[in-house]
């Protein structure tokens, strides 16, 4: 019996006689494969795969997977409950590694999607399913994959020429490029799409490098040197803006998002104060040491951080990550980690004081590690004795102001070598009666407990929170085996879209080991 004589004959039936349809139907030219069928139409939607013939193949997948979902999703009805609707997981700014769409072959796509099948109440309308089944979501999908092979190869070629010119920092010994004509404001702080009509950013000419692209494009713009560099400036001049486009700068970005060419390393971590985010086992020490409580610090947990020892940890957990870029903000730092002014040393005496700060530290980072850091400040001139290049931002533009700087600055603190972390070999539980699951971008449900990642900045879309949820357990796994945090957070992602969700995308092991480390 076909689909569609099917559909018809469950008409007006309970609604659990939707679960006869699992398995696969023929869709003239495609697959529909119904892996997973909703319990109710108040249940979550129910899961499809459409497989079919696609031969036209680029140079990168991950893009043409992107471009390709996208034009699903315009074409896509948007139905009610007695209609019905089909969704496909896509992208805001950025273009990530989804499950959405997949190439398993040469010649063979295969789509995945939600559908909420159509109801009356708890009735089924079967006809009404029969039409956005086998009528709506071939038509749509014909017309989303007559694709002009020149729109598609674009956006591949555009998502490898940003992947060169990642992989082209290194050589130049920079840690990230912001190319002349970018668009680094956005619309609004919920907003992610470019601000219409915002100042387009500038090098100044002393900073400024050239880049020659896998396509045949040349882009010339400011270079972010390796060591430490300084973002000074007023209020609301743009200093934030341009760190936000740093570190938004380890992914790649949509044709006209106005970052294409706003690139960073791939390994860059943003790094914040946490006050309340439990600690597990950190070697904490550099930073923290001799804590009146007498509380060892070569291993450092609690519940409960305060803001000095969580962005301890913070930093100690992103070198674990395999993190040789540092991004810090002054604004959503704790102070006493930061600096440490002669007045205070001399009103609390050294070995009263269990904290080293950042600025007594940052400079071994550099010379043991060869650990780059980005700071904005405002409020203190301290990082300028450590500073390797400082940039004012004077109304959104970057001027060099290095030289002035180092007039200004004194005689920069005494610095020691900096040891690597030792790779944490910890255990964690997140069996429950459920597995653990992303509530939204922020929220990852794990047992009876709420796992709050709201700091984790670079995490940019719910699909890599859900990946994030997905992985827990073989994290865990790998943990028990004896693996290391990271290298069971690093195998985990060599499998993270195993299993037939089309509803993640792939975060980087940074935020991965970072959520577990979370844990209580």
């Amino acid at each position: 019996m076909s689909l569609s004589s099917q559909l018809h004959s469950i008409d007006g039936k309970g609604y659990g006689a939707y679960k006869s349809l699992k398995g696969r139907h023929r869709l003239g030219g495609y697959t529909l494969h119904i892996d997973r069928v909703q319990s109710d139409p108040f249940a979550p939607p129910s899961s499809i795969r459409i497989t079919g013939n696609f031969p036209h193949r680029t140079v990168s997948d991950v893009a043409a997977a992107d471009h390709l979902s996208r034009r699903i999703a315009e074409r896509l009805p948007r139905g009610g409950k007695k209609e019905g609707q089909l969704r496909i997981d896509v992208g805001g700014q950025h273009v990530l590694a989804r499950t959405a769409v997949l190439f398993p072959d040469e010649r063979t796509i295969e789509i995945r999607m939600d559908a909420a099948l159509p109801a009356d109440g708890r009735r089924i309308r079967g006809r009404a399913a029969a039409t956005l089944l086998t009528r709506t979501l071939p038509a749509c999908l014909d017309d989303a994959l007559d694709v002009d092979p020149a729109e598609l190869d674009e956006a591949a070629r555009l998502d490898v020429d940003q992947n060169a010119l990642r992989e082209g920092l290194v050589d130049k010994q920079l840690v990230s490029f912001i190319a002349d004509g970018s668009i680094l404001p956005r619309r609004s702080g919920d907003s992610d799409l470019p601000l219409t009509e915002a100042v387009r950013f500038q090098s100044p000419e002393s900073l400024r490098v050239t880049f020659h692209l896998p396509s045949g494009r040349t882009v010339t713009g400011m270079g972010v040197p390796e060591g430490i560099t300084v973002i000074g400036g007023g209020g609301f001049h743009g200093k934030s803006t341009l760190m936000r486009a740093i570190a938004d700068g380890v992914y790649n970005h949509i044709s006209g998002d106005g970052r294409e060419f706003a690139i960073t390393r791939a390994d860059a971590c943003s790094l914040r104060a946490e006050d309340g985010r439990a600690v597990r086992e950190v070697d904490i020490s550099p930073f923290i040491n001799d804590l009146p409580t007498g509380q060892a610090t070569t291993s450092f947990s609690t519940p409960n951080a305060s803001g000095s020892t969580s962005q301890a940890a913070w930093l100690m957990e992103a070198l674990e990550a395999g993190s040789r870029c540092l991004l810090i903000d002054e604004d959503t730092s704790a102070t006493n980690f930061m600096i440490r002014d002669e007045r205070m040393r001399q009103l609390v005496p050294d070995d009263r004081e269990p904290i080293t700060p950042l600025h007594h530290r940052i400079t071994g980072l550099h010379q043991s590690l060869g650990t780059s850091t980005v700071v904005i400040t405002g409020g203190t001139s301290a990082f300028l004795d450590v500073a390797d290049t400082v940039i004012i931002m004077d109304a959104y533009q970057p001027t060099d102001a290095t030289a002035k700087a180092r007039e200004l600055a004194e005689p920069a603190p005494p610095f020691s070598d900096f040891s690597a972390p030792t790779p944490r070999r910890m255990r964690i539980n997140v069996a429950g009666r459920k597995p653990p699951q992303a509530k939204g971008m922020h929220t990852i449900r794990v047992g009876h407990d709420q796992l709050d990642i709201a700091a984790l900045s670079q995490l940019v879309d719910a699909s890599q929170t859900r990946a994030i949820a997905a992985a827990l357990n073989d994290v865990s796994e790998r943990l028990g085996a004896g693996a290391s945090l990271y290298e069971a957070c690093e195998q985990a992602l060599e499998r993270w879209d195993s299993g037939k969700s089309g509803r993640l995308a792939k975060p980087r092991v940074q935020e991965l080991l970072f959520a577990v480390s979370h844990l209580r």
